[in-house]
């Protein structure tokens, strides 16, 4: 079987959601194959997959051959669709004014690296300035042993090097299992050991044996051959992706040679990292909260280097060829992540003004670190509740360290994406408990099933759609499919017992929606009491993103406990512009009038039904809107964890100046 499809992924298939793509494909027993461009290669390798460059926007093809080559298609194709598969939920949920999540800058040649009178320019990689002493790590080049095998030796030779890959995945899963390691650098480990795992990387190495070459030599140059591979497609970020490769196979030479690389664990507190490389592999184990920056002589913006210092706030400049050599004996360095400069030694003067700015930046941070615990309120004695925005239970922490005070929305279609099947009621049920317990006493709105034609899950079937932004998606479906939505239902009412829960439902723009939701509700709970199951009520509201909502809010606010005023989709609706068009991008603006004007009706009618009414769309977090937002009625503002401590000063400056 076949099926061809628009590849959607953010970016399209490079390294982690190429990753992912794999692990899905594994999952079933048939043989599947991704086509791009006449050329076919098994799905089922991440290195093949990643060197078809399969970009966002490209067509493709999805063959399968087996017992189970219908949902093998179905799911990859599913996966293929999805616009946030190449995202993680850090990415996804970060606001655009975020600069370590922010999109990598532009790639630049290091052939433009020159002299510069005050001092080197590289790759700008991540922004932030940095001044610290400098900690050179240049770990010696491995080399093969030179030697001709007998033939006798071949086989133990090859035993021997299936050895060694097997040890450095076991290393890497190890670090794969700790729980401090964020999802963004978990996905990058992830993606290392696929290609430690390869057949690609393996059998290349494996044929070089067989020729002859000891294991060592062979794992050299199997790394050499497919880092070319990657270097010569026509891709930025998939050229960075040979210095993955060569990073996996000096792993696995390390392990044959019985020796251990040279490690980060003693670099001191705010010091600058020099290396002419470092493998996303050694960086992503090291000590990062001590690392005040990071200056390398290969990388780039894509490099899986820069995303990791971007996803920890670590200023980095690549990209420096050989001159980074000039910095071996360097006792001090600054850098600046915003323009690529680095300076050797600076001077008495160059000092004191790189300090100045690195304790300004430190000073706003710690400003807004004190805004944790605030309990922001009006000047008439109103609290506003500021809330996150997450998807998993992994982003509570995040959460409570920027002082969340509840959720104020939690998108339950990322624990439905995650599963090869839809989850159970006792997997919701726990999950929701969970988050209803971490924000005890404050509330959790729990979002119920968001899933439409542009982000399917397994186990539902979506019909082909020209618009599916405009088609059976949110509450639609839930309510054409009540064995999916009862389940999540269920679920709910019994993690209500646990804390405040309150549900809400997306894409509504009909009351009859509302009250089809409350018949069912009644169903789950009455089931519930007669099977002895624990259970509570939650509060009912709705999520506003459609013009028709707002139109039939003073109706709506009869029906339900609250509003929350999606801006992200009520804008592309209101304008009549799709968010993931970038031709279109300048109407997606909340500041339009006709889009403020839509948000006021809203909260309005809200206020005047004595109902909550409260905004989680990215709009949330905008310090600018947040007073505008605040006079219209709105006590309750969800973002993403970033923004909270920013939001809590806005607000307490706009009552200090009233």
């Amino acid at each position: 079987m076949e099926r061809s499809t628009i590849v959607r992924v953010h970016e399209g298939l490079h390294a982690r959601p190429a990753t992912r793509f794999v692990k899905l494909a594994k999952g079933f027993e048939s043989d599947v194959e991704l086509v791009k461009d006449g050329k076919a290669v098994s799905a089922k390798s991440s290195v093949k997959l990643m060197l078809l460059a399969v970009k966002e926007n490209q067509e493709v093809t999805v063959r399968a051959n087996g017992a189970d080559a219908i949902e093998a298609i179905e799911a990859l194709i599913g996966y293929l669709e999805n616009p946030k598969a190449g995202l993680d939920d850090e990415e996804i949920h970060a606001p655009a004014n975020d600069a370590s999540k922010a999109a990598a800058p532009e790639p630049q040649s290091t052939s433009t690296v020159s002299d510069q009178a005050n001092g080197l320019r590289g790759v700008a990689a991540s922004e932030g300035v940095a001044i610290g002493p400098a900690f050179a790590h240049f770990p010696p080049d491995i080399a093969g042993q030179g030697r001709m095998l007998q033939a006798d030796e071949i086989a133990g030779e090859i035993e021997r090097f299936r050895a060694a890959v097997a040890a450095v995945q076991v290393r890497m899963d190890k670090v794969l299992a700790q729980d401090n390691l964020s999802a963004g650098d978990r996905g990058i480990v992830a993606a290392l050991r696929d290609i430690a795992a390869d057949d690609s990387l393996t059998s290349e190495a494996e044929e070089a044996i067989k020729g002859g070459n000891d294991a060592v030599s062979a794992t050299i140059t199997a790394a050499s051959t497919i880092a070319a591979d990657f270097s010569a497609v026509d891709d930025h970020y998939l050229n960075a992706r040979a210095d993955d490769v060569h990073a996996v196979g000096r792993q696995i030479c390390l392990v044959l040679l019985g020796q251990d690389d040279v490690s980060l664990e003693n670099i001191p507190q705010g010091a600058i990292l020099i290396a002419d490389d470092i493998g996303a592999w050694d960086l992503a184990r090291a000590p990062l909260k001590r690392i005040g920056g990071v200056v390398c002589g290969h990388g780039g913006a894509t490099s899986h280097i820069a995303i990791i210092a971007r996803s920890h706030g670590i200023p980095a400049v690549l990209g420096l060829g050989d001159r980074i050599n000039t910095l071996r004996t360097a006792q001090e360095v600054a850098l600046d992540g915003n323009s690529g400069q680095v300076i050797i030694d600076p001077d008495a003067a160059t000092r004191a003004d790189f300090a100045g700015r690195v304790e300004a930046a430190a000073k706003e941070r710690a400003s807004l670190t004190a805004f944790k615990t605030v309990t922001p309120k009006l000047a008439d004695g109103r609290i506003i509740e500021v809330a996150a925005n997450i998807g998993s239970l992994e982003e509570i922490e995040a959460a409570q360290e920027a002082g969340a005070m509840g959720v104020g929305l939690f998108r339950t279609e990322l624990l439905f994406m995650r599963h090869m099947h839809l989850p159970s009621e006792d997997m919701q049920a726990e999950t929701y408990a969970a988050l209803a317990k971490a924000f005890a006493p404050y509330p959790v709105i729990v979002r119920t099933l968001d899933i439409g034609g542009d982000k399917p899950i397994a186990g539902i079937e979506f019909p082909d759609e020209e618009n599916p932004f405009l088609g059976w998606r949110g509450i639609r479906m839930c309510l054409d499919r009540p064995d999916i939505f009862k389940r999540q239902l269920r679920a709910l009412l019994r993690a209500a017992v646990h804390g405040n829960i309150k549900v809400m439902l997306p894409m509504v723009s009909d009351l009859g929606e509302v009250r089809q939701t409350r018949v069912l509700v009644d169903e789950c709970a009455a089931e519930l009491k007669a099977e002895g199951v624990p259970h509570a009520t939650f509060d009912l509201g709705v999520m506003i993103e459609t013009p028709a909502a707002v139109l039939i809010a003073p109706a709506l606010a009869k029906e339900v406990a609250f509003f929350s005023i999606g801006t992200n989709d009520l804008t592309q609706y209101i304008m009549a512009a799709d968010r993931l068009n970038p031709t279109v991008a300048k109407l997606n603006d909340v500041t339009n009038p006709a889009v403020m004007s839509a948000i006021e009706l809203t909260a309005r009618a809200g206020v005047a039904a004595g109902i909550m009414v409260g905004m989680c769309g990215e709009a949330a977090g905008r310090p600018d809107l947040i007073p505008a937002f605040l006079e219209m009625g709105l006590t309750e503002l969800s973002m993403s964890p970033a923004s909270i401590q920013r939001a809590k000063k806005a607000i307490t400056a706009m009552v200090a100046g009233t």
